[in-house]
């Protein structure tokens, strides 16, 4: 039977012991909220950690024990670097010799910028000009292999190989046009390396062709890998011997292609560089 609202109210008192569990309950809340920011705070503490070991310090050398192993210390003479990705290594060598870098560091990320630095040579215009070959195989080449080396690429970049690119016996494009020669290396890779010897291999991407309004030969681009061998000999790496293979080339962009005048004004307008490791 419902009560009615004009019924007096009953007031019910609670054992003495039943009473004071409500303080304490209340108590508890206060260190249950300060247990909950040290949580947070720890986290916090925690997610910054972390996120500072991968940075770098301002000489460029990464903070985190595993970046550290990735490349031998600046003037250690250590094997095989296993870093590829990340930019790395010692600063640009500041001397050359007939326009190219020499007096590299006699450790494995010298002999990785000397044989990219190498590569950038051996694919440019100026190797299908006889006198500009002799030259730059005399400044890379170790000087017991010269001679070798320099009739293999007499015969590589002579005769109808410059004829198929529409040059002429000294190498030079019709009047009017301009012959484009260059590589571009991408990564190197240490595959083999002693105090005496080393063996790189350099990732490209080159662009050859002949650029100009009446061409028949225009500009193309292609991926390869050159794989140099190198010799520690009168203080410097010197190249003893090369293959190329073909890629690994990525998908192309879909990009519209230049005209043969915006070609043409690019490599004249646009140097090359120094690589260093």
């Amino acid at each position: 039977m419902p009560l009615s609202d004009d019924q007096p109210h009953t007031r019910t008192r609670l054992p003495v012991a039943e009473q004071s569990s409500y303080p304490s309950a209340r108590q508890s809340r206060p260190v249950r909220t300060l247990m909950t920011v040290l949580v947070v705070v720890t986290l916090l503490v925690l997610a910054i950690s972390f996120a500072n070991r991968g940075k770098a310090d301002p000489n460029g050398a990464a903070t985190s024990s595993g970046d550290s192993a990735s490349a031998p210390a600046a003037g250690g003479t250590g094997g095989s670097s296993t870093g590829g990705t990340a930019p790395s290594g010692q600063q640009p060598v500041t001397t050359t010799g007939n326009g190219i870098a020499n007096g590299f560091p006699h450790t494995d990320q010298g002999a990785q910028s000397a044989a990219t630095n190498y590569a950038v040579a051996i694919g440019s215009a100026d190797m299908f000009r006889t006198d500009a070959r002799h030259a730059i195989v005399a400044t890379v080449a170790d000087p017991a292999v010269v001679a070798a080396l320099q009739a293999r690429l007499d015969q590589g970049f002579g005769g109808d190989t410059a004829a198929r690119y529409g040059l002429d016996a000294q190498g030079k494009a019709p009047k009017g046009l301009t012959f484009v020669s260059r590589t571009v290396p991408v990564g190197a890779k240490p595959v083999g390396y002693t105090e005496s010897d080393a063996k790189v291999e350099v990732w490209c991407t080159g662009l050859t062709g002949i650029a100009g309004e009446r061409s028949t030969q225009p500009v193309t681009e292609n991926w390869f890998t050159l794989t140099l061998s190198l010799r520690w000999t009168g203080g410097d790496w010197k190249l003893t011997d090369f293959a190329r293979a073909q890629g690994p080339a990525p998908v192309p962009a879909d990009q519209q292609a230049a005209t043969a005048e915006e070609i043409t004004g690019a490599v004249q307008q646009f140097g090359g560089f120094r690589y260093a490791r």
